[in-house]
Protein backbone atom coordinates (compact mmCIF):
# COMPACT_ATOMS: atom_id res chain seq x y z
CA UNK A 1 0.00 0.00 0.00
CA UNK A 2 2.90 2.38 0.80
CA UNK A 3 4.79 1.86 -2.07
CA UNK A 4 1.69 2.23 -4.21
CA UNK A 5 1.34 5.69 -2.51
CA UNK A 6 4.94 6.42 -3.49
CA UNK A 7 4.10 5.77 -7.08
CA UNK A 8 0.79 7.51 -7.29
CA UNK A 9 2.17 10.86 -5.61
CA UNK A 10 5.79 10.41 -7.65
CA UNK A 11 3.46 10.14 -10.88
CA UNK A 12 1.52 13.23 -9.59
CA UNK A 13 4.92 15.39 -8.83
CA UNK A 14 6.34 14.26 -12.69
CA UNK A 15 2.99 15.55 -14.33
CA UNK A 16 3.26 18.67 -12.76
CA UNK A 17 7.26 19.00 -13.64
CA UNK A 18 5.92 18.58 -17.45
CA UNK A 19 2.96 20.61 -17.02
CA UNK A 20 5.47 23.28 -15.41
CA UNK A 21 8.04 22.82 -18.45
CA UNK A 22 5.69 23.08 -21.27
CA UNK A 23 3.98 26.78 -19.08
CA UNK A 24 7.95 27.71 -19.55
CA UNK A 25 8.24 26.80 -23.12
CA UNK A 26 5.11 28.14 -24.10
CA UNK A 27 5.70 31.48 -22.75
CA UNK A 28 9.54 31.87 -24.26
CA UNK A 29 7.87 30.40 -27.33
CA UNK A 30 4.96 33.63 -27.23
CA UNK A 31 8.09 35.68 -26.13
CA UNK A 32 9.94 34.69 -29.06
CA UNK A 33 7.28 35.02 -31.01
CA UNK A 34 6.76 38.48 -30.21
CA UNK A 35 10.20 39.40 -30.68
CA UNK A 36 10.30 38.41 -34.33
CA UNK A 37 7.53 40.03 -35.31
CA UNK A 38 8.34 43.49 -33.09
CA UNK A 39 9.54 46.19 -35.43
CA UNK A 40 11.50 48.59 -32.85
CA UNK A 41 14.33 46.56 -31.60
CA UNK A 42 16.28 45.09 -34.23
CA UNK A 43 18.29 43.16 -31.71
CA UNK A 44 15.34 41.54 -30.81
CA UNK A 45 14.53 40.47 -33.93
CA UNK A 46 17.66 38.87 -34.75
CA UNK A 47 18.06 37.23 -31.62
CA UNK A 48 14.75 36.67 -30.08
CA UNK A 49 14.57 35.52 -25.74
CA UNK A 50 18.60 35.98 -25.45
CA UNK A 51 18.23 39.54 -26.56
CA UNK A 52 16.67 40.74 -23.73
CA UNK A 53 19.93 40.01 -21.94
CA UNK A 54 21.69 43.17 -23.51
CA UNK A 55 18.33 45.36 -22.30
CA UNK A 56 18.89 43.84 -18.63
CA UNK A 57 22.28 44.43 -18.05
CA UNK A 58 21.80 48.13 -20.06
CA UNK A 59 19.66 48.73 -17.07
CA UNK A 60 21.81 47.73 -14.22
CA UNK A 61 24.83 49.64 -16.44
CA UNK A 62 24.80 52.60 -13.55
CA UNK A 63 25.17 50.42 -11.01
CA UNK A 64 27.91 48.35 -12.80
CA UNK A 65 29.66 51.50 -13.34
CA UNK A 66 29.38 53.03 -10.05
CA UNK A 67 30.23 49.67 -7.76
CA UNK A 68 32.54 47.84 -9.93
CA UNK A 69 34.56 49.79 -12.17
CA UNK A 70 34.63 53.56 -11.67
CA UNK A 71 37.71 54.79 -9.23
CA UNK A 72 37.45 56.76 -6.11
CA UNK A 73 38.80 59.81 -8.07
CA UNK A 74 36.69 60.13 -11.33
CA UNK A 75 33.43 59.21 -10.69
CA UNK A 76 30.57 62.15 -12.65
CA UNK A 77 28.69 64.39 -11.52
CA UNK A 78 30.31 63.43 -8.33
CA UNK A 79 33.14 61.11 -7.73
CA UNK A 80 33.11 58.32 -5.11
CA UNK A 81 35.64 60.21 -2.39
CA UNK A 82 33.30 63.25 -2.52
CA UNK A 83 30.26 61.23 -1.84
CA UNK A 84 31.82 59.39 0.36
CA UNK A 85 33.08 62.35 2.80
CA UNK A 86 29.42 63.80 2.19
CA UNK A 87 28.21 60.80 4.31
CA UNK A 88 30.54 60.51 6.71
CA UNK A 89 30.04 64.29 7.44
CA UNK A 90 26.16 63.81 7.56
CA UNK A 91 26.48 60.72 10.14
CA UNK A 92 29.03 63.32 12.27
CA UNK A 93 31.65 60.63 11.23
CA UNK A 94 35.34 61.67 10.72
CA UNK A 95 35.77 62.54 7.07
CA UNK A 96 39.98 61.49 7.55
CA UNK A 97 41.94 60.14 4.52
CA UNK A 98 44.39 57.80 4.88
CA UNK A 99 47.85 57.37 3.00
CA UNK A 100 47.69 60.63 1.15
CA UNK A 101 46.02 62.16 -1.83
CA UNK A 102 44.30 60.12 -4.55
CA UNK A 103 44.56 63.22 -6.91
CA UNK A 104 47.22 63.84 -8.95
CA UNK A 105 48.93 67.05 -7.84
CA UNK A 106 50.87 67.98 -10.74
CA UNK A 107 48.23 67.73 -13.17
CA UNK A 108 47.40 70.78 -15.38
CA UNK A 109 44.86 72.53 -13.92
CA UNK A 110 45.36 71.43 -10.49
CA UNK A 111 44.28 74.20 -8.23
CA UNK A 112 45.06 74.60 -4.68
CA UNK A 113 45.39 76.90 -2.09
CA UNK A 114 48.13 79.07 -0.72
CA UNK A 115 48.75 77.98 3.07
CA UNK A 116 50.39 80.66 5.47
CA UNK A 117 53.81 80.31 7.47
CA UNK A 118 51.24 81.95 10.22
CA UNK A 119 48.26 79.65 10.23
CA UNK A 120 45.58 81.17 12.57
CA UNK A 121 43.04 79.87 14.94
CA UNK A 122 39.44 79.23 13.46
CA UNK A 123 37.12 82.06 14.36
CA UNK A 124 35.06 80.95 17.24
CA UNK A 125 31.53 82.54 15.69
CA UNK A 126 30.64 80.99 12.57
CA UNK A 127 30.66 84.34 10.46
CA UNK A 128 27.66 85.23 8.27
CA UNK A 129 26.76 87.63 5.76
CA UNK A 130 24.44 90.60 5.47
CA UNK A 131 22.36 90.22 2.55
CA UNK A 132 20.29 93.56 1.99
CA UNK A 133 21.06 96.97 0.63
CA UNK A 134 19.88 100.66 1.00
CA UNK A 135 16.15 99.96 -0.09
CA UNK A 136 15.77 96.85 2.15
CA UNK A 137 14.26 97.28 5.60
CA UNK A 138 14.27 93.45 6.27
CA UNK A 139 18.21 92.66 5.92
CA UNK A 140 18.77 88.68 6.78
CA UNK A 141 22.35 87.56 7.74
CA UNK A 142 23.21 84.26 5.25
CA UNK A 143 24.85 81.45 6.34
CA UNK A 144 28.55 80.66 4.36
CA UNK A 145 26.40 77.57 2.96
CA UNK A 146 22.62 76.75 2.12
CA UNK A 147 20.31 74.91 1.06
CA UNK A 148 19.89 75.29 -2.96
CA UNK A 149 16.64 75.56 -5.10
CA UNK A 150 15.21 72.23 -4.81
CA UNK A 151 10.79 72.05 -5.40
CA UNK A 152 8.70 70.04 -3.10
CA UNK A 153 7.05 67.62 -6.39
CA UNK A 154 11.02 67.19 -7.75
CA UNK A 155 11.86 66.46 -4.35
CA UNK A 156 9.31 64.52 -2.18
CA UNK A 157 7.53 65.86 0.91
CA UNK A 158 10.26 63.89 3.53
CA UNK A 159 13.04 65.03 1.42
CA UNK A 160 11.90 68.80 1.98
CA UNK A 161 10.92 68.38 5.60
CA UNK A 162 14.44 66.87 6.58
CA UNK A 163 15.94 70.23 4.83
CA UNK A 164 13.53 72.50 6.74
CA UNK A 165 13.90 71.20 10.01
CA UNK A 166 17.85 70.49 9.30
CA UNK A 167 18.21 74.55 7.92
CA UNK A 168 15.90 75.56 11.14
CA UNK A 169 18.67 73.46 13.45
CA UNK A 170 22.03 74.96 11.96
CA UNK A 171 20.50 78.21 11.66
CA UNK A 172 21.04 78.52 7.28
CA UNK A 173 18.59 79.01 4.42
CA UNK A 174 16.60 76.97 2.37
CA UNK A 175 15.33 77.85 -1.24
CA UNK A 176 12.08 76.66 -2.00
CA UNK A 177 13.05 76.13 -5.92
CA UNK A 178 10.00 77.42 -8.26
CA UNK A 179 7.89 75.07 -7.04
CA UNK A 180 6.49 77.04 -4.39
CA UNK A 181 5.58 77.37 -0.63
CA UNK A 182 4.46 74.33 -0.14
CA UNK A 183 3.37 73.01 3.78
CA UNK A 184 6.44 70.32 4.15
CA UNK A 185 8.49 73.68 3.62
CA UNK A 186 7.23 75.00 6.64
CA UNK A 187 7.19 72.51 8.76
CA UNK A 188 10.55 72.49 10.26
CA UNK A 189 10.49 76.14 10.99
CA UNK A 190 13.49 76.96 8.97
CA UNK A 191 14.59 80.24 6.93
CA UNK A 192 13.06 80.42 3.56
CA UNK A 193 14.03 81.83 0.60
CA UNK A 194 11.36 82.04 -2.13
CA UNK A 195 12.14 81.17 -5.58
CA UNK A 196 9.99 82.61 -8.27
CA UNK A 197 10.54 81.33 -12.04
CA UNK A 198 8.87 82.15 -14.90
CA UNK A 199 5.70 80.37 -14.15
CA UNK A 200 5.28 82.40 -11.16
CA UNK A 201 3.92 79.33 -9.18
CA UNK A 202 2.19 80.34 -5.94
CA UNK A 203 1.56 83.83 -7.12
CA UNK A 204 0.24 83.46 -10.32
CA UNK A 205 -3.06 84.21 -11.92
CA UNK A 206 -5.10 81.37 -13.67
CA UNK A 207 -3.64 82.37 -17.06
CA UNK A 208 -0.31 82.29 -15.96
CA UNK A 209 0.83 85.69 -15.01
CA UNK A 210 2.21 86.82 -12.03
CA UNK A 211 -0.57 87.85 -8.92
CA UNK A 212 0.69 90.49 -6.70
CA UNK A 213 -2.13 90.31 -4.12
CA UNK A 214 -1.38 86.53 -3.73
CA UNK A 215 2.55 87.08 -3.43
CA UNK A 216 2.04 90.13 -0.77
CA UNK A 217 -0.04 87.33 1.09
CA UNK A 218 2.64 84.51 1.21
CA UNK A 219 6.15 86.59 1.44
CA UNK A 220 4.59 88.15 4.36
CA UNK A 221 5.17 84.90 6.74
CA UNK A 222 7.67 85.30 9.08
CA UNK A 223 9.47 81.79 7.24
CA UNK A 224 10.05 83.84 4.04
CA UNK A 225 13.56 85.76 4.51
CA UNK A 226 14.24 87.12 1.16
CA UNK A 227 12.74 86.70 -2.27
CA UNK A 228 14.67 84.93 -5.38
CA UNK A 229 13.67 85.48 -9.13
CA UNK A 230 15.20 82.54 -11.45
CA UNK A 231 15.93 83.93 -14.73
CA UNK A 232 17.87 80.94 -15.67
CA UNK A 233 19.31 77.83 -14.33
CA UNK A 234 22.17 76.11 -14.59
CA UNK A 235 21.62 72.84 -16.07
CA UNK A 236 18.89 74.22 -18.03
CA UNK A 237 19.33 77.77 -19.34
CA UNK A 238 17.23 79.37 -21.48
CA UNK A 239 14.18 76.73 -22.16
CA UNK A 240 11.39 76.76 -19.75
CA UNK A 241 9.49 73.09 -18.47
CA UNK A 242 6.23 70.71 -18.71
CA UNK A 243 4.52 69.23 -15.90
CA UNK A 244 2.34 66.71 -17.38
CA UNK A 245 -1.36 66.62 -16.41
CA UNK A 246 -1.35 62.85 -15.28
CA UNK A 247 1.36 64.34 -12.69
CA UNK A 248 -0.62 66.90 -10.93
CA UNK A 249 -2.35 66.07 -8.21
CA UNK A 250 -4.93 67.80 -5.83
CA UNK A 251 -1.78 68.81 -3.60
CA UNK A 252 0.37 70.12 -6.31
CA UNK A 253 -2.29 71.65 -7.84
CA UNK A 254 -3.23 73.78 -4.72
CA UNK A 255 0.82 74.40 -4.12
CA UNK A 256 1.59 75.84 -7.70
CA UNK A 257 -1.93 77.69 -8.35
CA UNK A 258 -2.42 75.21 -11.46
CA UNK A 259 -5.52 73.75 -12.81
CA UNK A 260 -5.25 69.73 -12.77
CA UNK A 261 -7.44 69.35 -15.97
CA UNK A 262 -4.46 70.25 -18.28
CA UNK A 263 -0.59 70.62 -18.68
CA UNK A 264 0.91 73.07 -16.97
CA UNK A 265 3.50 74.72 -19.25
CA UNK A 266 6.39 76.94 -17.68
CA UNK A 267 7.55 79.34 -20.51
CA UNK A 268 11.70 80.47 -20.91
CA UNK A 269 10.78 83.82 -20.19
CA UNK A 270 9.29 86.04 -17.58
CA UNK A 271 6.16 87.70 -18.77
CA UNK A 272 6.43 90.78 -16.48
CA UNK A 273 9.45 91.97 -18.03
CA UNK A 274 11.95 91.86 -21.29
CA UNK A 275 14.64 94.30 -20.42
CA UNK A 276 17.37 95.05 -17.87
CA UNK A 277 15.47 98.05 -16.82
CA UNK A 278 12.55 96.08 -16.63
CA UNK A 279 14.03 93.59 -14.96
CA UNK A 280 15.18 95.92 -11.73
CA UNK A 281 11.99 97.84 -11.48
CA UNK A 282 10.23 94.47 -11.11
CA UNK A 283 12.37 93.67 -8.22
CA UNK A 284 12.40 96.63 -6.67
CA UNK A 285 8.35 96.16 -7.18
CA UNK A 286 8.50 92.83 -5.42
CA UNK A 287 10.83 93.97 -2.46
CA UNK A 288 8.02 96.61 -1.56
CA UNK A 289 5.15 93.76 -2.05
CA UNK A 290 7.28 92.01 0.54
CA UNK A 291 7.45 94.53 2.96
CA UNK A 292 11.32 95.67 1.89
CA UNK A 293 12.39 91.86 2.30
CA UNK A 294 15.75 91.13 0.29
CA UNK A 295 14.97 90.41 -2.79
CA UNK A 296 17.61 89.34 -6.07
CA UNK A 297 17.52 87.07 -8.54
CA UNK A 298 19.72 83.94 -9.91
CA UNK A 299 20.76 82.80 -13.16
CA UNK A 300 23.37 81.15 -15.27
CA UNK A 301 25.67 83.96 -17.13
CA UNK A 302 25.23 84.08 -20.55
CA UNK A 303 27.55 86.59 -22.02
CA UNK A 304 29.63 89.79 -20.30
CA UNK A 305 27.63 92.14 -22.19
CA UNK A 306 24.24 90.70 -20.33
CA UNK A 307 25.81 91.28 -17.25
CA UNK A 308 27.24 94.60 -17.87
CA UNK A 309 23.42 95.80 -19.39
CA UNK A 310 22.26 94.59 -15.74
CA UNK A 311 24.70 97.14 -14.30
CA UNK A 312 23.77 99.55 -16.04
CA UNK A 313 19.86 99.28 -15.62
CA UNK A 314 20.67 99.07 -12.18
CA UNK A 315 22.39 102.83 -12.43
CA UNK A 316 20.13 104.09 -14.47
CA UNK A 317 16.93 102.43 -12.26
CA UNK A 318 18.44 104.11 -9.13
CA UNK A 319 18.17 100.74 -6.95
CA UNK A 320 19.72 97.63 -6.94
CA UNK A 321 18.69 93.96 -5.96
CA UNK A 322 20.14 92.80 -2.40
CA UNK A 323 21.44 89.68 -4.32
CA UNK A 324 22.81 87.92 -7.09
CA UNK A 325 23.08 84.04 -7.46
CA UNK A 326 25.33 83.23 -10.16
CA UNK A 327 24.64 79.37 -10.58
CA UNK A 328 27.25 77.12 -12.86
CA UNK A 329 26.05 75.27 -16.15
CA UNK A 330 27.67 72.27 -14.08
CA UNK A 331 24.55 72.47 -11.84
CA UNK A 332 22.26 69.68 -11.49
CA UNK A 333 18.48 69.00 -12.23
CA UNK A 334 15.90 66.42 -12.38
CA UNK A 335 15.75 66.05 -16.71
CA UNK A 336 17.14 67.89 -19.03
CA UNK A 337 17.42 67.61 -22.49
CA UNK A 338 21.42 66.66 -23.01
CA UNK A 339 22.32 69.35 -25.72
CA UNK A 340 21.34 71.61 -22.55
CA UNK A 341 23.62 70.10 -19.62
CA UNK A 342 26.38 69.58 -21.95
CA UNK A 343 26.87 72.43 -24.39
CA UNK A 344 24.81 75.41 -22.74
CA UNK A 345 25.53 78.09 -19.93
CA UNK A 346 28.44 79.74 -18.91
CA UNK A 347 30.65 77.28 -15.78
CA UNK A 348 30.33 78.86 -12.60
CA UNK A 349 33.90 79.51 -12.49
CA UNK A 350 33.44 82.22 -15.34
CA UNK A 351 30.61 83.22 -14.73
CA UNK A 352 30.72 84.13 -10.72
CA UNK A 353 33.90 86.10 -11.84
CA UNK A 354 32.06 88.15 -14.44
CA UNK A 355 29.40 89.29 -12.39
CA UNK A 356 31.64 90.21 -9.54
CA UNK A 357 33.97 92.33 -11.73
CA UNK A 358 31.07 93.64 -13.99
CA UNK A 359 29.72 95.16 -10.08
CA UNK A 360 33.28 96.30 -8.79
CA UNK A 361 33.34 97.80 -12.26
CA UNK A 362 30.68 99.47 -12.01
CA UNK A 363 30.48 100.59 -8.31
CA UNK A 364 27.85 98.70 -7.39
CA UNK A 365 29.74 95.50 -5.24
CA UNK A 366 29.68 96.84 -2.13
CA UNK A 367 25.54 97.01 -2.16
CA UNK A 368 24.94 93.60 -3.76
CA UNK A 369 25.29 90.36 -2.09
CA UNK A 370 26.40 87.63 -4.59
CA UNK A 371 25.36 84.02 -4.00
CA UNK A 372 27.37 81.02 -5.84
CA UNK A 373 25.50 77.40 -6.21
CA UNK A 374 26.74 74.44 -9.38
CA UNK A 375 28.90 71.59 -7.58
CA UNK A 376 29.01 72.80 -4.30
CA UNK A 377 30.14 69.93 -1.65
CA UNK A 378 33.11 70.66 0.38
CA UNK A 379 34.45 72.67 2.11
CA UNK A 380 37.59 73.48 -0.36
CA UNK A 381 34.68 74.44 -2.39
CA UNK A 382 33.05 77.14 -0.34
CA UNK A 383 36.76 78.49 -0.20
CA UNK A 384 37.31 78.58 -3.74
CA UNK A 385 34.35 80.51 -4.53
CA UNK A 386 34.62 82.59 -2.21
CA UNK A 387 38.18 83.85 -3.50
CA UNK A 388 36.16 83.74 -7.02
CA UNK A 389 33.86 86.44 -5.80
CA UNK A 390 30.96 84.86 -3.84
CA UNK A 391 30.13 86.04 -0.74
CA UNK A 392 28.33 82.95 0.36
CA UNK A 393 27.28 79.68 -1.58
CA UNK A 394 24.11 77.30 -2.16
CA UNK A 395 24.42 73.25 -2.72
CA UNK A 396 21.80 71.16 -3.76
CA UNK A 397 22.72 68.01 -4.68
CA UNK A 398 25.30 67.14 -1.87
CA UNK A 399 22.27 68.35 0.92
CA UNK A 400 20.52 65.45 -1.62
CA UNK A 401 23.78 63.00 -0.26
CA UNK A 402 23.38 64.37 2.95
CA UNK A 403 19.41 63.16 3.21
CA UNK A 404 20.71 59.57 1.35
CA UNK A 405 21.31 60.01 -2.24
CA UNK A 406 23.41 57.35 -3.70
CA UNK A 407 23.62 59.33 -7.20
CA UNK A 408 21.67 56.55 -8.61
CA UNK A 409 20.67 59.21 -11.69
CA UNK A 410 17.06 58.21 -11.95
CA UNK A 411 15.60 61.38 -10.34
CA UNK A 412 13.22 62.03 -13.93
CA UNK A 413 11.94 58.64 -13.03
CA UNK A 414 9.81 58.78 -10.10
CA UNK A 415 11.53 55.28 -8.66
CA UNK A 416 14.71 57.42 -6.61
CA UNK A 417 15.35 53.82 -4.16
CA UNK A 418 16.19 56.28 -1.40
CA UNK A 419 12.83 58.05 -1.09
CA UNK A 420 14.65 62.10 -1.84
CA UNK A 421 13.54 62.61 -5.80
CA UNK A 422 10.02 60.44 -5.65
CA UNK A 423 6.43 60.50 -5.07
CA UNK A 424 6.00 57.21 -4.72
CA UNK A 425 4.29 56.98 -0.81
CA UNK A 426 6.24 53.69 -1.05
CA UNK A 427 9.75 54.64 -1.80
CA UNK A 428 9.08 58.30 0.38
CA UNK A 429 9.17 55.71 3.44
CA UNK A 430 13.01 55.02 3.04
CA UNK A 431 13.20 58.59 3.93
CA UNK A 432 13.30 59.08 7.95
CA UNK A 433 12.94 62.69 8.68
CA UNK A 434 14.49 62.84 12.01
CA UNK A 435 17.58 60.92 11.25
CA UNK A 436 18.20 62.55 7.65
CA UNK A 437 17.19 66.15 9.33
CA UNK A 438 20.40 65.64 11.91
CA UNK A 439 22.59 64.37 8.90
CA UNK A 440 21.81 67.52 7.18
CA UNK A 441 22.42 69.50 9.81
CA UNK A 442 25.79 67.73 10.58
CA UNK A 443 26.69 67.86 7.13
CA UNK A 444 26.20 71.89 6.63
CA UNK A 445 27.89 72.35 9.81
CA UNK A 446 30.73 70.50 9.30
CA UNK A 447 31.42 71.67 5.87
CA UNK A 448 31.16 75.12 7.31
CA UNK A 449 33.66 74.24 9.99
CA UNK A 450 36.24 72.56 7.63
CA UNK A 451 35.74 75.84 5.51
CA UNK A 452 36.45 77.85 8.09
CA UNK A 453 39.43 75.78 9.20
CA UNK A 454 41.00 75.99 5.43
CA UNK A 455 41.09 80.09 5.54
CA UNK A 456 42.38 79.87 8.72
CA UNK A 457 45.71 77.39 7.50
CA UNK A 458 45.77 80.68 4.72
CA UNK A 459 46.22 82.86 7.62
CA UNK A 460 42.67 84.24 7.08
CA UNK A 461 40.07 85.36 9.56
CA UNK A 462 37.30 86.23 8.02
CA UNK A 463 36.06 85.56 3.96
CA UNK A 464 36.20 89.34 2.96
CA UNK A 465 40.35 88.84 3.44
CA UNK A 466 40.59 86.36 0.81
CA UNK A 467 42.40 87.39 -2.23
CA UNK A 468 42.83 85.83 -5.25
CA UNK A 469 46.21 85.68 -5.41
CA UNK A 470 45.38 82.76 -2.64
CA UNK A 471 44.40 80.19 -5.28
CA UNK A 472 46.78 78.91 -7.73
CA UNK A 473 46.31 76.94 -10.79
CA UNK A 474 48.77 74.21 -12.33
CA UNK A 475 49.51 75.92 -15.81
CA UNK A 476 52.44 72.90 -16.78
CA UNK A 477 54.67 70.96 -15.27
CA UNK A 478 56.41 72.89 -12.42
CA UNK A 479 54.83 76.18 -13.23
CA UNK A 480 51.90 77.69 -11.71
CA UNK A 481 50.18 80.67 -11.14
CA UNK A 482 47.36 82.34 -9.02
CA UNK A 483 44.11 83.75 -10.35
CA UNK A 484 45.88 87.13 -9.57
CA UNK A 485 47.98 86.40 -12.28
CA UNK A 486 45.50 84.43 -14.91
CA UNK A 487 42.64 87.25 -14.96
CA UNK A 488 42.10 90.37 -15.17
CA UNK A 489 40.70 91.76 -11.98
CA UNK A 490 38.76 95.21 -12.13
CA UNK A 491 38.94 98.08 -9.86
CA UNK A 492 36.13 100.20 -8.07
CA UNK A 493 34.08 101.96 -10.75
CA UNK A 494 36.66 101.73 -13.37
CA UNK A 495 34.07 100.91 -15.80
CA UNK A 496 32.96 104.17 -15.28
CA UNK A 497 35.87 106.03 -16.04
CA UNK A 498 38.71 103.68 -17.77
CA UNK A 499 37.60 100.35 -19.19
CA UNK A 500 40.19 98.64 -20.00
CA UNK A 501 40.21 97.33 -23.49
CA UNK A 502 39.51 93.57 -22.64
CA UNK A 503 36.45 95.02 -21.35
CA UNK A 504 36.24 98.38 -23.62
CA UNK A 505 33.21 96.67 -26.28
CA UNK A 506 31.10 94.87 -24.27
CA UNK A 507 30.97 97.91 -22.26
CA UNK A 508 30.13 100.19 -25.02
CA UNK A 509 27.46 97.61 -26.12
CA UNK A 510 25.73 96.81 -23.14
CA UNK A 511 22.56 98.19 -23.55
CA UNK A 512 20.07 98.39 -20.35
CA UNK A 513 17.05 98.61 -22.85
CA UNK A 514 17.63 95.19 -24.39
CA UNK A 515 19.44 91.55 -23.58
CA UNK A 516 21.57 90.23 -25.50
CA UNK A 517 22.69 89.09 -28.98
CA UNK A 518 19.46 88.78 -30.60
CA UNK A 519 16.80 90.70 -32.91
CA UNK A 520 14.90 92.88 -30.32
CA UNK A 521 18.73 94.05 -28.98
CA UNK A 522 19.57 94.86 -32.91
CA UNK A 523 16.54 96.77 -33.83
CA UNK A 524 16.75 98.75 -30.22
CA UNK A 525 20.73 99.38 -31.40
CA UNK A 526 19.06 100.38 -34.80
CA UNK A 527 16.57 102.57 -33.13
CA UNK A 528 18.78 104.46 -31.03
CA UNK A 529 20.90 105.69 -34.04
Amino acid sequence: MLNKSFKTGSTKSSAAKLVGSASVLAGLGAVAVYDLVQKRFGVLRNYPIIGHARYALLKIRPEIQQYFIERDWDGRPFDYTSRQLIYARARDEKGEASFGTLHDVTADGKEWFVHSMKPMDPPETVPKVRVGGDDCTQPYDMSLLNVSAMSFGSLSANAIQALNAGAAQGGFAHDTGEGGISPYHLSGGGDLIWELGTAYFGARTRDGNFDAEEFTDKSASDAVKAVSLKLSQGAKPGIGGVLPQGKISPEISRIRDVPMDEKCISPPYHREFSTPVELINFIATLRELSGGKPTGFKLCVTSRRDVLAICKAIREVGTAPDFIIVDGSEGGTGAAPVEYEDYVGMPLTQGLMTVHNALVGTGLRDKIRVGASGKVAEGSDVVRRLIQGADYVNSARAMMMALGCIQSLRCAENTCPVGVATQNPRLQRGLHVPTKTEHVYNYQRATVEEALRVMASMGVSSPSDLQPAMLRRNMSEGHSASYAELFDWLQPGQLLSQPPQAWLEDWQQADPHAFGYGSDAMEHDVSRH
